[in-house]
């Protein structure tokens, strides 16, 4: 089977471009062709057929009138896209399309292209994309589902796009297009849910498209697991964005000596060490990005990782990399996350957005470390059995074979 993965991204950027290059590996390690397709960065690793990639999109500078009302217009249908999508689908010729994350910068008017050729298409749901204009679930600092079955103005009324009326128009405009009047999503065969909570959470709001659940994976092999810590310290890693409630950390830790380790960059970066040096937290310290070995190696010096999140996470590669490196986590009991951390078994939940809660976890694992260790294990076991590439194989085949059989009915 030809398989051709579409992301926007393709360099480790974030967990959906991690997904797609890891389903590359899987898929030809498993006697499959995997080949990738979208947008040409100097990141990237070497791609056969980098002259079909779409050129970069600057959003944080479009230039000047004419040149954003291009942008905003090949947000709702790009034929750039379906010109260059078209040349890579002739000469490969793929068995079936599996879509990543590729609103904006692509346009989901390559989903004609595949409907033409009759090519089978599955799309992976790495956010809320599908039911929210701004993708989280989220507005003005709380969780929000307002624009549940179609009622999209909200998202303008309440600026939900980057506090902008104009960001939020041009998204709710996206959405009206794309769902009401093209209904070009119906060209999805299949749906993937990477979470349980996000399977439900999607039909409830009024996705109507056929979708199955296929976790997220990890390759555990790769990973050392060290149980336990020769020091008390706490790691957060990942983007430190709003929605990561890493405020509702710092405030945990005010409230206890137990040490915290911060690990990546982000937009409230600078808020939040102002935060820590008004309230005089000492004991958390910011170790901007890190990667690799350097990552994994101020994981295992921890005592559990924390995943403070106040919006619907779907299924956290941060907290499959912690269990596969003998981590227990300290998670929100929000979206995806109480379906990996199984309370006193994988770590604890807390309230989202409670530091009180957490901070009582985090002296919880400090003071029974014998239960921490065996928490650690429990989860490094559970990545093994349950979040493996073998197992996602087989997941994802499933969906490819299904995929194909309801493009055959059409």
């Amino acid at each position: 089977m030809k398989v051709l993965l579409v992301n926007k991204f393709l360099y480790p950027k974030g967990g959906d471009a991690i997904c797609t290059l890891e389903t590359a590996r899987v898929l030809e390690a498993n006697g499959h062709e995997a080949v990738c397709w979208g947008i040409r960065d100097p990141r990237n690793s070497s791609f056969p057929h980098e002259d079909t990639f779409l050129a970069p999109v600057d959003f944080a500078h479009p230039g000047g009138l004419a040149q954003q009302v291009k942008i905003a217009l090949n947000m709702l249908y790009s034929r750039e896209a379906q010109r260059k999508i078209t040349e890579i689908l002739a000469r490969e010729d793929p068995d079936i399309v599996h879509l990543h994350n590729f609103a904006h910068q692509i346009s989901p008017s390559i989903l004609d292209v595949c409907s033409r050729r009759g090519v089978p298409v599955v799309m992976t749901m790495h956010d809320y994309k599908l039911v929210c204009p701004a993708y989280t679930l989220r507005s003005q600092g709380e969780v929000c589902e307002r624009c549940a079955h179609g009622r999209y103005f909200h998202c303008v009324l309440r600026k939900c796009i980057k506090n902008s009326r104009m960001k939020s128009l041009l998204g709710t405009a996206e959405m009206h297009f794309h769902h009401h009047i093209l209904r070009i999503y119906k060209k999805v065969d299949v749906c993937i849910a990477p979470s349980r909570f996000m399977l439900k959470k999607t039909e409830e709001m009024g996705l109507r498209r056929p979708a199955r659940y296929v976790p997220n994976f990890v390759f555990p092999e790769n990973f050392s697991a060290a149980y336990g810590s020769p020091s008390d310290e706490f790691v957060y890693f990942g983007r430190l964005s709003e929605e990561k409630g890493i405020e509702t950390l710092l405030e945990a830790a005010r409230r206890t000596d137990a040490r915290v380790k911060i690990i990546g960059e982000g937009p409230v970066r600078p808020r939040l060490q102002a935060i820590a040096r008004r309230g005089k937290i000492r004991n958390v310290k910011f170790l901007g990005y890190k990667q690799g070995k350097e990552l994994h190696n101020e994981i295992r010096t921890s005592l559990a990782v924390v995943v403070p999140s106040c919006w619907y996470e779907n299924n956290p590669r941060s907290i499959l990399e912690a269990f596969a490196l003998g981590k227990p986590v300290i998670g929100s009991g929000i979206g995806g996350i109480p379906e990996l951390v199984q309370n006193g078994r994988t770590g604890y939940t807390f309230e989202a957005g409670n530091a009180s809660a957490l901070k009582e976890k985090l002296e919880l694992a400090r003071n029974n470390l014998d239960k921490t260790v065996r928490m650690g294990q429990n989860a490094r076991n559970l990545a093994e059995k349950e979040y493996n590439a073998r197992t996602y194989y087989q997941r994802i085949i499933s969906v490819y074979a299904d995929a194909q059989q309801k493009e055959k009915a059409r």
